[in-house]
């Protein structure tokens, strides 16, 4: 083959390690994919000593060589996370996603929609949720403590922002279910 068609394909071959990585760490993997890794450590390796004339072609390696080296330290950095017990798997951002592709509704459209105290009670099911994954006690959270958090840091928000079509979201950050605002689309 060419460097055409192998640029091409490495191309698609580092597009399918990120997202099977993804996977990897979203839990929907059991196996690390070090097959595929070491096929485009291997495709990498063929035009790394190689002098590349057109300068397209290149820009077009060094580019995809420059992606796949940054994406390897995340990897390995989450890898040596995930060895020192340190590392949450996000698999509440993924339930939720299939949660609501199941139901067959966007959560955008869902969030849009609602009034203030369903959102209150919606940031509470998924606080409430985030913290059982998380594998934190869910009693010691009530709807008046999360109403009381909205409220309390609504004003400072809405004034950061300019606005106050916010709305809030749950995210797990170092094994922490936290609550987030943001602009509401």
């Amino acid at each position: 083959m060419g460097i055409v068609e192998d640029l091409t394909k490495l191309e698609q071959m580092l597009a399918d390690l990120v997202l099977r990585y993804e996977q990897y760490f979203t839990g929907l993997e059991k196996r690390e994919p070090l097959s595929l890794r070491a096929e485009v450590e291997k495709a990498v390796r063929l035009y790394t000593g190689v002098p590349i004339n057109n300068t397209m072609y290149k820009h077009k390696f060094t580019t995809l060589v420059g992606r796949f080296n940054t994406y390897r330290e995340h990897w390995n950095r989450i890898l040596r996370l995930i060895e020192e017990g340190r590392y949450s798997r996000d698999r509440f951002i993924s339930d939720l996603h299939q949660r609501q592709h199941a139901a067959g509704r966007p959560a955008k459209a869902e969030a849009t929609r609602q009034e203030p105290d369903n959102e209150v009670e919606r940031v509470y099911r998924e606080y409430c949720e985030a913290r059982k994954i998380c594998n934190l006690p869910v009693d010691t959270v009530s709807r008046d403590q999360i109403r009381a958090a909205i409220e309390k840091h609504k004003p400072s928000i809405k004034n950061k922002l300019g606005t106050d079509n916010l709305t809030f979201r749950v995210v797990v950050e170092d094994g922490k279910p936290k609550i987030k605002a943001g602009l509401r689309k």
